[in-house]
Order: structure tokens, then C-alpha cells, then sequence
């Protein structure tokens, strides 16, 4: 073996411990008080690491019994978003990126106009889509992922 190929074998000598590591990262599984309540088979949200995974989440609850404006239900939905966030002990300018699900883009500016208010400086990345039904008769779910910023 020729030795210019000699640092090629101390590559994966390198990688492999962190790669180890990434995969014992330890757990934390996040339930909301109606998934606890109610005995919901999914996680809120997951922390691996500094890294939190937020379950899609809408803003209407199965029992409501009357109708909200959009952006009543932006503020609900964005509202369920960060209890998630902070039971993780993050914040909302934490969330790194966002998709947006929503049944009527004629929506999209009241959205809008409740979402700006829920972070400061710079926002997520994020995706708007629009989809034909959602859950309980939802207008907007959501689900992202935040890093902690170690603040």
C-alpha cells in the first residue's frame, strides 16, 4: 500500500466515535396536556440532542363547538406550537423551520399577520401548503423543528 493513502484509513478511525454518539443521543418525548389527557398515541414533540422535533399541531380542539376567525386559529395553533417549544426549554426564535398546512390559502395573509408576531429579528424557514382536509376541520397544522440556541 502506497503511504499518500495511509490518511484514508484514519477517516472512518475519526468519525465513527461521533457517529456512536449521535446514535445514543438520548430522548426526550414531549406530550401536551389533551395528548396526556386524552391518551393521544403520538409525542407532542421529540428533543434528540439540542434538536427538537415538533409533531404537526392545529389549533382547534375535537369538542369545539363554535367556529374562530383565521387568525384566531393562527394564534391558537401558533399558541400549541410554542407550549411544545417551551417544554422543550427553548424558545420560538429556536424554530429553525416551519411548514404550514392550510386548508383555504386564501388564508395566508391572516396567517401571516399573527405569525410575525411570534418571533423576533430573522424567521424559520418555512413551507405554505395547501391541502383539501385537515383534522376536526382545521385550518392549519403545523410542524417544524427547532435547535437550541444554548441561551
Amino acid at each position: 500500500m502506497k503511504l499518500r493513502y495511509l490518511p484514508l484509513l484514519f477517516v472512518p478511525i475519526l468519525f465513527v466515535p461521533i457517529l456512536l454518539s449521535a446514535q445514543r443521543a438520548p430522548r426526550v418525548h414531549l406530550k401536551s396536556k389533551v395528548a396526556q389527557e386524552r391518551h393521544l398515541p403520538f409525542s407532542s414533540g421529540v428533543v434528540v440532542g439540542n434538536t427538537l422535533y415538533i409533531a404537526g399541531t392545529i389549533g382547534v380542539d375535537s369538542n369545539a363547538r363554535s367556529t374562530v376567525t383565521p387568525e384566531e386559529e393562527a394564534r391558537l395553533v401558533l399558541d400549541h406550537v410554542k407550549q411544545v417549544v417551551e417544554q422543550a426549554g427553548m424558545t420560538m426564535d429556536d424554530i429553525v423551520s416551519l411548514q404550514v398546512f392550510c386548508s383555504d390559502l386564501a388564508n395566508y395573509d391572516a396567517f401571516n399577520g399573527v405569525y410575525k408576531n411570534y418571533f423576533h429579528g430573522d424567521y424559520p424557514a418555512r413551507a405554505f401548503v395547501g391541502v383539501d382536509k385537515l383534522l376536526f376541520g382545521a385550518s392549519y397544522e403545523l410542524m417544524g423543528s427547532a435547535v437550541s440556541s444554548g441561551k
